[in-house]
């Protein structure tokens, strides 16, 4: 089902955002544009949810949560 496919690839991208998270804490000379980027690609996955959520209704047994 693609709302599925959608779906992980939007828990994919929290794991992307998390990930640069942590980068940032660690590279002092790159964190403020880490943590941009980082907002950013959650942002985009909270997005796709929506998107989801809009326009093929929820998905049962999905984990919505993030």
């Amino acid at each position: 089902m693609p709302a599925n496919e959608i779906l992980h690839e939007a828990d994919k991208l929290y794991k992307v955002s998390d990930s640069l998270d942590a980068l940032a804490e660690e590279h002092a000379p790159v964190s403020e544009a880490l943590t941009i980027i980082s907002g950013n690609v959650r942002n985009t996955a909270t997005l796709l949810k929506v998107l989801v959520a809009m326009r093929m209704g929820p998905i049962p047994g999905f984990d919505t949560e993030n």
